[in-house]
C-alpha cells in the first residue's frame, strides 16, 4: 500500500473491520472453536438499559441457542412520573418480562431501588455470589464513565465482582452516548443488522419510558454510526476489559 492510500478514513475502515465479530455457522466446522452453549449474563442499571446498550447482540446470542440472562440492577422505581415506587416496578417488571421474551433472555432482579443504588461491601459480595451462581463466559455492564449513578454503580459492581471470577470475558455497552456514556472508545463491534427489528421490538416493549423515542432520539443514530464506524448496516459497539488480549466476541 502506498503511503497516500493509507487515508484516516481508510485506516479507520479497516481496523474497524478487524474487530467485527462474525455469526459463525452450527454447520462451518472451520468456524473458530467455541463452546456448544454459552452463558451470557448482561447486567443494567434500569429495564430497557440492556436492551438499548447490547440488545442486538444478546438476540443473536439468544438465536444460536446461548442461554442469556438479563440481571436489572433496579425494577426501575422513581421512572415512572405520578406513581409510587411499587406500582412503577410492577409496571416495568412486567416490561422487562415482555422485552426478554422478544430477546430470548431470562430476567433477573438485583433488589437494588432506583435512585438509591449504593457500592458497597455487602452489595459486591451479593453481585459476587449471583454471578458465580449464573457462571457466565461472558459478562457485558454499562461503561463506568456515565452521568447517570445507578449506571456507574452496575458497572462497578460487576467489575469488582469480575475480578474475583476467572472465567467470563468482560464488555462495556453504550447508552446515549454523548449524554450519558461518555469517554467511550469501543475495540469491538456487533452486526446487529440481522436482529434490528428484534432490537427495536424489546426496546419498544419499554411503553412505560417511551421505548419509541429512546430510539428515534439516541440509539437509531448509534446503530447507524457504529455500523459506518464497522462497515455494517447497523452495529452494537463495546470495550472489551482484555484479560487475555483477544477482542473478539467467542460465540456470535
Amino acid at each position: 500500500m502506498n503511503d497516500g492510500d493509507l487515508t484516516r478514513r481508510t485506516f479507520v475502515k479497516q481496523s474497524a473491520l478487524a474487530a467485527v465479530t462474525s455469526l459463525p455457522l452450527a454447520s462451518n466446522s472451520e468456524t473458530r472453536s467455541v463452546p456448544a452453549s454459552l452463558k451470557i449474563v448482561c447486567v443494567g442499571a434500569h429495564p430497557d438499559d440492556p436492551e438499548s446498550g447490547c440488545g442486538g447482540t444478546l438476540a443473536r446470542y439468544a438465536a444460536l441457542g446461548h442461554a442469556v440472562t438479563i440481571v436489572y440492577l433496579t425494577r426501575g422505581e422513581r421512572g415512572i412520573e405520578g406513581k409510587s415506587l411499587d406500582e412503577a416496578a410492577r409496571i416495568r417488571t412486567a416490561e422487562c418480562d415482555a422485552a426478554c421474551r422478544i430477546i430470548g433472555a431470562k430476567p433477573a432482579f438485583f433488589g437494588q431501588i432506583d435512585g438509591a443504588t449504593e457500592v458497597t461491601r455487602a452489595q459486591v459480595d451479593a453481585m459476587q455470589r449471583l454471578l458465580a451462581t449464573q457462571t457466565p463466559d461472558v459478562l457485558y455492564t454499562h461503561w463506568p464513565v456515565d452521568t447517570h449513578m445507578d449506571h456507574q454503580v452496575a458497572s462497578m459492581l460487576t467489575i469488582r465482582a469480575w475480578m474475583n471470577l476467572k472465567t467470563p470475558l468482560l464488555y462495556f455497552f453504550e447508552v446515549d452516548t454523548g449524554s450519558q456514556t461518555e469517554g467511550f472508545l469501543p475495540n469491538t463491534y456487533v452486526d446487529v443488522s440481522p436482529v434490528l427489528d428484534q432490537k427495536k421490538r424489546a426496546l419498544f416493549a419499554h411503553v412505560s419510558q417511551d421505548g419509541q423515542g429512546i430510539w428515534r432520539e439516541h440509539h437509531e443514530v448509534m446503530a447507524q454510526w457504529r455500523g459506518r464506524e464497522a462497515g455494517v448496516a447497523a452495529a452494537e459497539a463495546f470495550v472489551h476489559l482484555n484479560r487475555d488480549q483477544t477482542s473478539a466476541l467467542p460465540g456470535i
